[in-house]
């Protein structure tokens, strides 16, 4: 007998690797993580930065099957982030390749990003899952080029983005939005 659909999407992609900080589970994302995740994709202070608008359940869907979809086709993505503490779903952290329609251009770039829930902000949450993903991707992508796009009043995140050594190449405007444009230097010598 065949098992149900969703008892097998309740089992984590074992092409997604589990990483561990401190504080964090990184895993593959679940069906489990789709009220919460909508519920942070709804909470103003979590979306002003990603958009500046809400996601239905249906886009935070479709958005967790592009993290698995990047595992698929490429051997990295996003994970879902979990606080062991709780055993709740607080976020995500990872790479992608979004064909962003974009000047300059960021295709053929590992993009990074990241999000956290804002209930947990203040913590070093972004700070661990940033560490724990480079410490995952670089050894296995060494020749390839990191890079993130972030609002430009995300002070938080780009702080995250300077502890690891991003730095701003340009500025500019997507989806009529500013956007900073950074990439990881990957000589730390200044």
């Amino acid at each position: 007998m065949t098992p149900p659909l969703l008892s097998l999407l309740d089992m984590p992609a074992v092409t997604v690797p589990r990483l561990e900080t401190p504080d964090l589970l990184l895993r593959g994302p679940l069906p489990t993580d789709l009220p919460e995740f909508t519920a942070l994709s709804n909470d103003p202070a979590f979306y002003r930065f990603l958009g500046n608008k809400p996601q239905t359940e249906e886009e935070v869907w479709r958005r967790m099957l592009g993290q698995l979809g990047h595992w698929a086709m490429f051997g990295y993505g996003a994970w879902s982030i979990e606080e062991k503490a709780t055993g709740q779903y607080c976020g995500s952290v990872g790479f992608f390749d979004f064909q962003r329609d974009l000047t300059p251009s960021l295709k053929g770039t590992l993009e990074a990003g990241w999000t956290i829930a804002p209930r947990l902000h203040g913590r070093g949450y972004a700070s661990q899952a940033v560490q724990a993903a480079l410490a995952w991707i670089e050894p296995r992508f060494p020749q390839a080029r990191l890079t993130c796009i972030i609002d430009p009043n995300n002070v938080a995140s780009l702080a995250v983005a300077r502890k690891f050594h991003f730095h701003e190449f340009a500025r500019a405007t997507y989806h009529g939005e500013s956007i900073v444009l950074l990439e990881r230097r990957t000589d730390f010598s200044g």
